[in-house]
């Protein structure tokens, strides 16, 4: 398959950024979604199109806006003239110990990391049958295995991958659908999630004894989206192996 113009949603930094880098490596247009994160997008964009010009756009919007979804997609849409791909990235992680749960907590939890891409999914379907594209959806690993205090981070995460699955009926033979699901590839942003003894003691479990990059998740999305044309409804674990342990 030959990728023209992927949308990526949280494409200005950490996986999402080494997602665009990769696909546009592979000959894709890119277009990065961002929320609050402009300036960290112009420099994806700025530095992908030193490479090659007039290759990348950015299309900003909050995906728990309901009402901005189809904007998005739209605006991905007339940056290139088509869609070929879609990559579900963008996710919200914070952990909601069971008995303080709140709503709030519950509707940026879901609505990131399953309602988005299924909103975002129908409304690119369109232009993505056109195209006999594809959508790769981010899942994780704890989507199988939940993680003790993510209970909404872990159902959400299982909702998406069953919507991964779900679409695959819902769009095939037209669009493939699959996922990827990470294990330990960086750690949050707010380092008091992980402590530097759970880190260690996550490594450990992992048989190949490390952490993973981004570009090895990036790697699995450009497969699925350029190599896999007998591959749908699938989810694909890029973990060390750590899944087996959990």
């Amino acid at each position: 398959m030959q990728l023209r113009a992927v949308l990526i949603t949280g494409a200005a930094k950490r996986i999402g950024a080494a997602i665009a880098r990769t696909l546009h490596g592979a000959g894709a247009n890119v277009v990065l979604h961002c929320h609050r994160s402009r300036a960290e997008a112009e420099f994806v964009k700025a530095t992908l199109e030193a490479a090659r010009p007039r290759s990348c756009a950015i299309v900003q919007g909050d995906l728990l806006d309901l009402s901005a979804l189809p904007r998005i997609v739209a605006e991905a849409e007339r940056a290139f003239g088509r869609l070929d791909g879609l990559v579900n990235n963008a996710s919200s992680f914070t952990a909601t110990p069971f008995g303080s749960i709140e709503a709030s907590q519950w509707e940026d939890l879901v609505g990131t990391n399953l309602r988005a891409p299924l909103f975002l999914a129908q409304a690119a379907a369109p232009a993505l049958a056109r195209a006999k594209g594809a959508i790769v959806n981010v899942v994780d690993i704890h989507a199988e295995r939940p993680l003790k205090d993510y209970v909404v981070y872990s159902i959400a995460k299982s909702g998406l991958a069953g919507l991964t699955r779900a679409l695959a009926l819902e769009l095939g033979p037209a669009v493939r659908v699959n996922g990827v699901a990470p294990g330990a590839i960086l750690w949050p942003d707010a380092g008091d999630q992980f402590p530097a003894a759970e880190r260690d003691r996550i490594v450990a479990q992992t048989p190949l004894a490390r952490v993973g990059s981004p570009e090895d998740i990036a790697g699995a999305v450009k497969y699925l989206l350029l190599d896999a044309p007998f591959v749908t409804g699938q989810v694909l674990a890029v973990d060390g192996g750590r899944s087996l342990h959990l």
